[in-house]
């Protein structure tokens, strides 16, 4: 008896639940746009990881020289879509977390299962990119990039048995047509009741109590709040619309489209004039360029203007050290690159200083040698990085010494920074000290 209360309450609640806008058809056509919103963020995402992280047998692309910066652009903005997108989406199956029972079948548990480590890993996912788009790194007690990597893939992972185990029902309202009656309304989704429960009426429940029993006279099993039947035959009564389907994508489209505009002018310059909410406004910061991390931060300020300062260039036993007006001294070449960081922000900056491939050169390095920068800063996981030969034998990667017709800002690598096509900010070591060709 108290069981069938619970259930009976539980089964009111979703009655009173009820919405237009909270239906099978509505969390398919949600539930694909977040779909693909997460499929556009994990393939972006796993191309910046690799570029950070290559494996041996990787090579890049050098061209467009935005790629990275579109690339990320897109990762950051989608991102940020997917807050609305996964509310949304929650908002439409809501209801369904009060089905009774709560467990049906193993197949059932799977839905549960795959539904809430989604969930939980997504919100978890997006918020923390976010925070790292502020460089809030202090609100998370865990390596953010490592998370962040190993994330994408629980949530691709529990996405895919989620669509699996729901493919019927996404292939049955996929398409509008074949989701809606003459009069407009959602067409139920096809379920089998001979083994539901029935659910008997008060007399029925009277006759018992004196020991009558019952008849036949159980409630046949009506639409349901979504069209199902769980267990437990729902006929409470829908209850009133209060929002229409059109209303309720309205609304989401317009809190997707206010959170592009006005945060994805860090990535894309044409939206730059609403740039309201965006970690980073084009053309502040010393040399007309935003700064992710100060001279100060990485505690290079007396070291990088010291009257010593040398960039040491060596393969092997061969080794040559360039001063600042040696540097100066050799071929110059000016390049228009976009300055892109993981953060989701860019812009286009025009650098000017010799050619990466002139100093490895200078040293006898091979047209397939791979290039060790190190900066001044310690401590860094980026103080050392790799530059790839597809890289160090371009013609627009620099070693630059100006920015934006002006000497480097100590804050933006002075003396001297790599600079290069489709590679992320953090990649383009500020604050050299030496290059090594590698075998």
């Amino acid at each position: 008896m108290i069981i069938w209360q619970i259930q009976r309450l539980m089964n009111s609640a979703r009655g009173a639940l009820a919405a237009p806008s909270r239906n099978a058809r509505m969390a398919v056509v949600i539930g694909r746009l977040l779909g693909i919103a997460f499929i556009v963020c994990f393939g972006t995402g796993l191309y910046s990881h690799f570029l950070q992280d290559p494996l041996p047998w990787m090579v890049f692309p050098t061209r467009p020289i935005g790629l990275y910066q579109l690339s990320q652009g897109i990762h950051i903005t989608t991102g940020i879509l997917c807050f609305p997108l996964i509310f949304a989406k929650l908002y439409t199956v809501f209801p369904n977390l009060l089905e009774t029972p709560p467990i049906r079948s193993f197949p059932h548990f799977l839905e549960r299962a795959s539904i809430t480590i989604f969930v939980a890993a997504s919100l978890v996912e997006i918020t923390i990119g976010l925070l790292n788009t502020y460089q809030w790194y202090a609100l998370f007690p865990f390596p953010f990039r490592q998370t962040h990597y190993a994330l994408s893939f629980v949530i691709i992972g529990s996405l895919a048995i989620h669509i699996a185990i729901k493919l019927p029902i996404i292939n049955q309202f996929w398409r509008k047509k074949n989701s809606y009656d003459a009069d407009g309304n959602v067409r139920p989704i096809a379920v089998t009741v001979a083994a539901a429960t029935p659910v008997r009426r008060d007399e029925d429940e009277a006759r018992d109590a004196t020991g009558g029993g019952h008849g036949d006279d159980t409630v046949a099993p009506t639409r349901g709040i979504t069209g199902r039947v769980f267990g437990w035959i729902d006929h409470t009564p829908a209850a009133p619309p209060r929002s229409s389907r059109r209303a309720f994508l309205t609304t989401i489209s317009l809190a997707g489209a206010v959170l592009v505009i006005t945060t994805a002018g860090q990535s894309f310059r044409v939206l730059d004039f609403s740039n309201v909410f965006g970690a980073r406004k084009k053309f502040t910061g010393p040399n007309a360029l935003p700064v992710n991390r100060t001279a100060k931060a990485a505690k290079v300020e007396e070291t990088a203007t010291a009257g010593d300062w040398a960039l040491t260039v060596s393969n092997g036993t061969a080794t040559k050290a360039f001063t600042l007006a040696q540097l100066a001294a050799l071929p110059q070449y000016r390049v228009d690159l976009p300055i892109a960081c993981v953060e989701g922000w860019s812009q286009m900056a025009s650098w000017k200083g010799p050619r990466l491939r002139d100093l490895v050169d200078a040293v006898g390095a091979s047209a397939d040698a791979t290039v060790k920068a190190t900066s001044l800063e310690k401590n860094s996981s980026y103080a050392v990085t790799r530059v790839g030969p597809e890289f160090v034998r371009d013609e627009l990667t620099l070693v630059a010494l100006e920015v934006n017709g002006e000497t480097l800002d100590l804050d933006h690598g002075y003396p001297a920074r790599i600079i290069s096509p489709g590679r992320p900010g953090v990649l383009q070591t500020k604050w050299l000290s030496s290059l090594e060709v590698l075998a």
